[in-house]
This record gives C-alpha cells, sequence and structure tokens, in this order.
C-alpha cells in the first residue's frame, strides 16, 4: 500500500469534502481516502500494483473536483481584488434583483419599463437575464450537485441544484405563458429566488473561506520558521541560493542574526543558537563544530558552517508540519457520525420534498405553490453547517495544539484524551531530563578511577540510553579521551558489553549478571548508593565485579506542578521504570506519585500497560520514544516527550515538541473543550434542521409561520455562521 496527499480545487463546502471522499473510497484499488475540507487536500491509500497517481486524479476530475498534484505546502488563499470585485458586483445585482421582483409588493417606487402589471414581458426578460448571470455565477454548485447526483452520492449542492433548477425551469415555463399573452403566470416566476439563493450560499462560503484560512494560520507560522534564502559554501565562493537548491551534504553559512536553514551538523565554527520554537528551552545553546542544528533555530553571536543533511520534507519543521496535516486528515470517530448522519440526511430530505410536492397537488394547491414549497424545503434543510460542526472544530484545536507544543499525529486524539483516567510516566528523560551526572563510585579493581571511568566512558558512548551520557560527559570534563570499542553489544533492558584495550567489560543493571553467571556480592553496597537516589551501572569483566556507579538524574521542571494537577482531577498517576525501586521511590515521592512499578524491561512495561486497560482504565503512557516504544504502542493514547531532532517517534499518539510535561495537562483541557464544542455545534445544527424543515413544509401556516425559498437560503447561512463563530472560539483556550 502507498500513501499519497493531493492538493484539490474546486472543494467549496463539506458537502463537497464528503462527496468526493464517499467517491474515491467506492473505487477499485483505493484503500481508504480521507478529504479535508480546511487543508483542502485528500490523504489517500492505495494499492500501487492496481493504481497510479494519474489514475486517482482522473477519479478527482469524475468526482467534479480538479488535483493540483501532491500537496506541498499549506496554501492561505487570501481573497485578491478581481473576487472581491466581482463579490461586490453580485451584491449589486441582488439589491437591484430584489429590488424590481418585489419592490412594487412593499409599495416602493417602480421603474415604469419594467413594471410588472403593464410591462409584464419586459419585467420576466429582465429578471431572466439578470438570473442567467447569477447562474454562471454559482454553476459550480450545480456541477458538483448535479454529478454527486449521478454518482449516488447526494449532498449539498445536489439539494440547492434541485431547487435552483426546478425554480428557473417552472419560471421559464410562465415566462412562455405571458409571452402568449396570460399575464397571469406573471406572479409565477420564481427567477430571483433561484439567483437570490446561489447569492446566499455563496455569501456564506466566502464567509467560510476567510474563517478556514484562519484556522490554518497557527500551522502556516511553523513553515515561515526557516528562511526563504541561505548562503552555500562552493570553494572559496559563498552563493545566495533558494532553500529548494540546497542539497544534501551543501556546506551552509550561517552569520549571527540568521536562522539555521536546514537540518545539519557543523563542521566550522562555535555559537549560541535559539532553538526554543522546538524545544521550548528559552536559554539559547551552545553548538559547536560536530553538534546538529535545526532548522529555523536563531544564531545569535558566532559564524557556521555546516553540513546540510536534513532538507526539504525530511527538515524536522517539514515533519511537524506533515504530522499536524495528517492529523487534520484523520477522522474523530464523532466525526464519522456526522459524516454517516449527513449521508442518509439529504436522500431523506429530497424525499420529504418530493412527497411535500405531491402532497400540494393532491389537496388542491397551485403548481407555483407546490414548488416554491418543495425548493424551500431543500434549501432550508442543506446540512453544510452539519458538516462543519466537526471538522472546523477540530483543525481549529490542532493548530492551538501545534502553537503550543503538542503534536497529536490523529484526530481522534482530540477526542479521546478526555477520557483519560490513568497516566503513566517513564521516569529517565521523562519525569527527569535525562541530564545524569556520575555521583559516586565504588571501585573493587586494582585499575584507577579515572582510567576504569575511561573504559567504561568509551564503551557507553556506543549506547544511546542517558546513563551513557553521563559516561561522555565525564570524560569531556576530565580531558580523557575515548578509546577504541570492539565487540559492542547490547542486550534490551539489562545493559551492554564491549571490549577495550584487550579488556571485555560488562556494563548494565544487576539483572545482567545473572545473565553472566556472575555472583553479586556488593548488594548492600547498591542498597547503600540507591537510598542517596542513585541509579546504579555494575562494571564487571567475565569473571567479577569490578566496580559499582551511583548515577543521579535531575527532575525535570513542572514535573510536581503536574502531578499535582492531575492527582486533583482524579487521574491516577503511575511511575513505570527500569530502575530499581528505591530510586524510583523517591523521585516518585518528591513529585507526587504514589504507586510506583519498578525494575521492568521494556517488554514488561508493555504487558502492565495492557494489565490496567484490562482493569476498565484509559491509559495515557508518556516516555522517551524509545526504549518505551512498546508501552507507547500499547496505550489508549501514547506521548513522547522528545528532544527535538527525533521529532517523528511512530509509536506515540503525541509528541510534546516543548519536552514541557504541563502540555499533557492542555492537551486534556483542549480535548475536553473540543468536543464540548463539536457537541455544541451537531446540537444547534441538528436542532436547526429539525426546526426548520417543518417550517418549510407548511405545517406551521395555520400559526402564521412560513418561510420562501429566498429567507430558507438566508437561514441556511446563518446556521453555517453560527458553527463558524462557535468553533473559532477555541482558538481563546488559555494553555498553561
Amino acid at each position: 500500500m502507498k500513501k499519497i496527499t493531493l492538493s484539490i480545487d474546486g472543494m467549496t463546502c463539506s458537502a463537497c469534502s464528503n462527496g468526493l471522499e464517499k467517491y474515491l473510497n467506492k473505487q477499485n484499488g483505493i484503500a481508504v481516502a480521507n478529504v479535508n475540507l480546511v487543508m483542502a487536500n485528500a490523504t489517500i491509500e492505495y494499492d500501487e500494483k492496481i493504481l497510479e497517481q494519474a489514475k486517482i486524479e482522473e477519479f478527482v476530475k469524475q468526482a467534479g473536483f480538479k488535483s493540483l498534484g501532491e500537496f506541498k505546502e499549506i496554501r492561505i488563499e487570501n481573497k485578491n481584488k478581481k473576487e472581491k470585485i466581482k463579490f461586490i458586483v453580485f451584491s449589486v445585482l441582488a439589491v437591484i434583483l430584489m429590488y424590481i421582483s418585489m419592490g412594487h409588493m412593499i409599495n416602493l417606487p417602480t421603474i415604469e419599463f419594467l413594471n410588472p402589471h403593464r410591462n409584464p414581458i419586459n419585467y420576466a426578460v429582465f429578471l431572466l437575464i439578470l438570473t442567467s448571470a447569477f447562474l454562471i455565477y454559482g454553476f459550480d454548485i450545480l456541477k458538483n450537485g448535479y454529478k454527486n447526483l449521478i454518482h449516488k452520492t447526494p449532498n449539498m449542492d445536489t439539494l440547492v441544484a434541485i431547487g435552483v433548477i426546478s425554480s428557473f425551469l417552472y419560471s421559464l415555463y410562465s415566462m412562455y405563458m405571458i409571452i402568449k399573452g396570460n399575464h397571469s403566470y406573471t406572479m409565477n416566476l420564481y427567477f430571483e429566488s433561484s439567483a437570490i439563493i446561489i447569492y446566499f450560499i455563496k455569501l456564506g462560503r466566502y464567509i467560510d473561506g476567510i474563517s478556514k484560512d484562519k484556522t490554518k494560520e497557527a500551522i502556516q507560522k511553523l513553515v515561515k520558521i526557516t528562511p526563504e534564502t541561505a548562503v552555500i559554501k562552493i570553494g572559496k565562493k559563498e552563493k545566495k541560493v533558494t532553500l529548494d537548491e540546497i542539497k544534501k551534504g551543501d556546506i551552509v553559512i550561517s552569520k549571527p542574526g540568521e536562522k539555521i536553514a536546514v537540518d545539519g551538523e557543523i563542521i566550522v565554527g562555535k555559537a549560541h543558537l535559539d532553538e526554543s520554537f522546538i524545544t521550548g528551552e528559552s536559554k539559547p545553546v551552545t553548538k559547536e563544530q560536530g553538534n546538529k542544528v535545526i532548522a529555523g533555530s536563531i544564531n545569535y553571536d558566532g559564524y557556521l558552517e555546516y553540513k546540510a543533511e536534513r532538507i526539504g520534507k525530511e527538515s524536522t519543521v517539514s515533519e511537524i508540519v506533515r504530522l499536524v496535516i495528517e492529523a487534520s486528515n484523520t477522522k474523530a470517530p464523532i466525526a464519522k457520525i456526522a459524516d454517516t448522519v449527513s449521508g442518509y440526511f439529504v436522500p431523506t430530505v429530497i424525499i420529504i420534498a418530493v412527497i411535500t410536492f405531491l402532497i400540494y397537488l393532491i389537496i388542491g394547491q397551485s403548481f407555483s405553490v407546490a414548488l416554491s414549497t418543495f425548493v424551500t424545503i431543500l434549501v432550508v434543510a442543506c446540512p453544510c453547517s452539519l458538516g462543519l460542526a466537526t471538522p472546523l472544530a477540530i483543525v481549529v484545536s490542532e493548530g492551538l495544539c501545534a502553537s503550543n507544543g503538542i503534536l497529536v499525529k490523529k484526530s481522534e486524539i482530540l477526542e479521546n484524551a478526555q477520557k483519560v483516567n490513568t497516566i503513566v510516566f517513564d521516569k529517565t528523560g521523562t519525569l527527569t531530563y535525562g541530564r545524569l551526572k556520575i555521583a559516586e563510585i565504588k571501585n573493587y579493581s586494582d585499575i584507577e578511577k579515572n582510567r576504569l571511568l575511561q573504559f567504561v566512558g568509551s564503551i557507553e558512548s556506543k549506547s544511546t540510553h542517558p546513563i551513557g551520557k553521563a559516561f561522555e560527559n565525564y570524560l569531556e570534563e576530565n580531558k580523557l579521551e575515548k578509546l577504541e570499542v570492539k565487540e559492542f553489544g547490547s542486550v534490551t533492558g539489562l545493559g551492554i558489553i564491549g571490549e577495550v584495550d584487550s579488556q571485555k567489560l560488562i556494563l548494565g543493571n544487576s539483572k545482567i549478571l545473572k545473565e553472566h553467571n556472575i555472583e553479586n556480592v556488593y548488594s548492600k553496597d547498591e542498597e547503600e548508593l540507591t537510598k542517596k537516589g542513585n541509579s546504579i551501572v555494575y562494571v564487571a569483566n567475565e569473571n567479577k565485579i569490578l566496580a559499582l556507579v551511583g548515577v543521579n538524574d535531575i527532575i525535570r521542571e513542572n514535573a510536581k506542578d503536574t502531578i499535582n494537577l492531575l492527582n486533583k482531577n482524579k487521574i491516577q498517576t503511575i511511575m513505570l521504570t527500569g530502575d530499581n525501586k528505591e530510586t524510583a521511590e523517591k523521585i516518585a515521592r518528591n513529585i507526587g506519585i504514589t504507586k510506583v512499578i519498578a525494575n521492568v524491561l521494556p517488554s514488561e512495561k508493555a504487558k502492565t500497560i495492557k494489565e490496567l486497560k484490562q482493569a476498565n482504565r484509559y491509559v495515557m503512557m508518556c516516555g522517551d520514544g524509545i526504549n518505551d516504544s512498546p508501552a507507547l504502542a500499547s496505550s489508549d493514547i501514547g506521548v513522547s516527550v522528545n528532544s527535538g531532532t527525533d521529532i517523528a517517534m511512530d509509536s506515540s499518539d503525541v509528541i510534546l515538541t516543548k519536552n514541557d510535561l504541563k502540555s499533557i495537562i492542555n492537551l486534556i483541557k483542549i480535548s475536553k473543550k473540543t468536543i464540548r464544542n463539536i457537541k455544541q455545534n451537531l446540537f444547534w445544527a441538528f436542532f436547526y434542521n429539525c426546526l426548520m424543515i417543518p417550517v418549510a413544509m407548511g405545517l406551521l401556516k395555520p400559526i402564521g409561520m412560513s418561510i420562501n425559498p429566498m429567507i430558507a437560503s438566508l437561514a441556511m447561512v446563518f446556521s453555517s455562521i453560527t458553527v463558524i463563530l462557535n468553533a473559532s472560539r477555541l482558538k481563546s483556550i488559555k494553555c498553561d
């Protein structure tokens, strides 16, 4: 299976996106298609043995839309001057049309040449000309409605198209009768209804378009983080290029005050960089030769030359944007319910309209009254607000999450985060910074301490575990060189082995000793060190223990506040760690966690998560995204605390780019308010349709309540605007 995201042109409302999605999902070779109205794209998973991109784009065309090729960037469609002028012109024409067609009904001065009583033919021809202009203006609506009907996926455009064309054709018939001399048909003209329905729908979509563009602004800010141009070094010369011209391996130059153009590695220079947009670290970070740099970082004070490594789509910023866009292209279960309801709703409305039309004729009402009622029902019941209710709220919330350092990979997370009642935390690198330091060493060998730590540090430098960094830092601080390591190996959850200076060393926790049949005669010393809050690293050769190293960690800022807030909200917090029990419990007590599960392997972590789920707990797992990947994947929601450059963790559902645990509180808060907002939107959309359809059918005429097609189209616009305004309120959520 292959996945592709296409930019789609021509989608103007939720009915369009739903219709295209249904049509694509019917095609042989397409496993699943998700169409995103707000982002104007479609993510399609397909069998590349059956289909290719060109054929998929042909399907898009058959459905009445146009593919603009592979989705590359978020486009905010600023309304250009020509479009605004067109809208203003049709606004003026709408006023003229309403005045000519209805002014005489409220005793406004009439133009004699267009007086319906004295010059009915002139009056009819004038209305026909103006209405024809509106039909051209709204041709996309009529075309989409017709195509969706042909594809058996009727939508809002279908309702409008049937209503508009029906009233227009009947008006043409009435005009024919007027020309033949039967002037009584003058009052049976509905040209203005056809035109004004199209005008109000265009008005609603114009407002909707502006709103959708605003929801994309937070995501687009991420794109603007990187500069548009950069300077690369070619030999001894410098050349200014665009980002698209930079290739892997190019040497890029960054001077004080400039932004880093692409992800890479410094080969010359030293500087302080601001990486707060990714890491959340407000203090500038010192970077020098051998260090990695992230695109978008600001160079405060140094000259740097760095080798381009991750460019274009591979860069950290592009990866973040991709994750946010992919999340908005997935659908929360609550959105799928709304889509299902809309799918049944449109055919039901058409049936109701047809039955009402026939009943009116049977009970003796005129054809014109029956037709007017038919059109009114179709227009007032358009489920545009119903279709907007969920996706707009989801996209606004995802933009809010992204701007607050919370990358949500799937929309369903925004629905499910508010269900969480248990959060399991890894210790090292999650509740703590993972910035370990060597606190104490008990040396049982005849090897000098620094020499022994040089051996250990050289082997640990090959490891990705945070403990390895503590030994590397020790080597740097004491100006000890790394030695050549042979036969390096890793034993998951236990430790590592390697040969240095012809000595094979075994490093890890007490469990690794059993694996190598080494007797642990220093368990009391381990107890002593762990009581001081140390993590323990055993150093042994193939025969005996050479040393015990106690390593300390630093508790992450906001960890205690976050745990306290979760406890207040009656969310159970658990520490799940491979570290020893004494060290884990000491840290847990400091930050307020009451339940600790220690000395567990990565596979055992996943087992613990499954057991919690079986006990009817809705579990969020928060880890560093590497050793915790089985547990992250097993949990209901996996949250990865990340350092920035390893941003794309496949095992997690959420990535906290700012490494701030309070983001978990913000995610739950946003989730709760998003679901509440969606439910409000769905209620008002359903309430509106349930209220207005009986009115449109004329059931309330006995108490003097009725509407015509033009009022129905205006009411439909107000319904959509209500949903848009309500969803926009989510932008005001304040995150800590």
